[in-house]
């Protein structure tokens, strides 16, 4: 990594101001789900293990630039406090009088979170006004948000051009694993892409199909590919505009010499729902009033098998419908082959994370990212902006 880590810092009697990605679900104000909370830990840990005061900041949900009450970060400090096993205080803004007199007091060893910073319009607007009073609040910025680095806001960008700004832990291993996936593989490299809407993944399929030596496809994405290839897909979810551009994906795989694998079988249903009627056709015998919803059983062994002989193997997006239990066998699949690979395993974020995760499988997979978008955006090449900003190494 060519970026400054929070270990080139000499931390003893400084303020850490770290943008965290404690974007996480809650439901009457309890944390269901602390993935990204406990990701951060390390990289809080080691700030504070060397002398340093900290200062957190995240956004929350989508309050649309107004505060809401029932997206304040209070009930995330609380539990960061039970992780940490010390108190972390609160601030009732984001940057202001109130947030620079809290974040002064701070004595090294001590946390203090500051209010959501999407609560302040500036905030997605990456106003330099706002990026200058976050500056005020520490003498270091540490950006371990890896989940927001896709987004040039005040608080993941801006305020990176009034401090020192250096990468958390967390952040750079996002950015060693998914980077070092594009920069050097091992080989045979596979990609399995899911997910309903191919127009969503357009430009990371042709930036991986310079790299891969296999691509799968799966989920709704495939079926514009069906629809390109002349078969019928009868009620499926089907994105007719893109089918030029599937069209150009194929000739590029071709160009290329790179495999793309797509269903030869489909679980389709005669209705969106876990109660439908189902069965199990060819990907070329879908009857008009039924819809595609998962890859059938002998994509699973033809995809597992691919996912087997792989060195590298990187996933991201469902194979169907997989929040209802009767469609979620494709994805199990994947999931399950995922977990029994040798190589070096990536799930690029998202709802495949989800998937192994409600499957019991996450600490068998050798990376989960943290960040859907921001994963995305890595493997389609493009730079993101919140890791642009931090200092680059002497």
């Amino acid at each position: 990594m060519t970026k400054q880590t929070i270990r080139d810092v000499n931390w003893e009697g400084k303020r850490a101001l770290v943008r965290v990605d404690f974007n996480v679900p809650l439901e009457d104000g309890r944390i269901t789900d602390d993935t990204r909370v406990r990701a951060a830990l390390p990289t809080i840990q080691y700030l504070l293990d060397h002398g340093a005061a900290v200062v957190l900041m995240s956004h929350l949900g989508r309050p649309k630039k107004k505060v809401v009450e029932g997206l304040r970060l209070a009930p995330v400090a609380a539990h960061l406090g039970q992780l940490l096993g010390r108190t972390v205080k609160t601030a009732p803004t984001t940057t202001g009088p109130e947030a620079e007199a809290a974040a002064q007091a701070l004595k090294a060893g001590e946390v203090l979170m500051l209010e959501n910073t999407r609560f302040d319009a500036r905030e997605e607007a990456n106003d330099e006004g706002m990026a200058r009073e976050l500056a005020k609040l520490g003498d270091v910025y540490v950006n371990d948000a890896f989940g927001a680095a896709h987004r040039a806001h005040a608080s993941t960008e801006g305020v990176a051009h009034f401090l020192p700004a250096v990468s958390g832990l967390l952040m750079e291993r996002e950015l060693a694993e998914l980077g070092g996936l594009l920069e050097n593989p091992e080989r045979p490299f596979v990609a399995i892409m899911g997910g309903a809407k191919i127009s969503d993944k357009i430009s990371v399929i042709t930036n991986l199909l310079r790299i891969v030596d296999t691509l799968l496809i799966g989920g709704g994405m495939a079926n514009t590919f069906f629809l390109a290839m002349g078969h019928n897909v009868g009620d499926s979810l089907v994105e007719a505009n893109a089918v030029g551009e599937v069209n150009n994906i194929l000739a590029f795989a071709r160009e290329r010499n790179a495999e793309i694998l797509l269903p030869t079988d489909a679980v389709i249903a005669d209705a969106m729902s876990a109660d439908a009627n189902r069965k199990v056709v060819s990907v070329d015998a879908v009857p008009d009033g039924w819809r595609i919803l998962d890859i059938g059983p002998a994509s699973v062994a033809a995809f597992s098998e691919k996912i087997k002989q792989a060195k590298t193997v990187v996933w991201n997006g469902p194979m169907g419908y997989f929040e209802a239990a009767p469609f979620a066998e494709g994805t199990r699949g994947i999931a399950q082959a995922m977990s029994e690979s040798a190589g070096r395993t990536v799930i690029g974020g998202g709802d495949s994370v989800a998937a192994v995760e409600q499957m019991g499988l996450a600490d068998k997979i050798g990376h989960i990212s943290t960040g859907g978008g921001a994963s995305l955006e890595l493997l389609e090449g493009r730079a993101l902006p919140g890791v642009v900003a931090l200092n680059d190494k002497a």
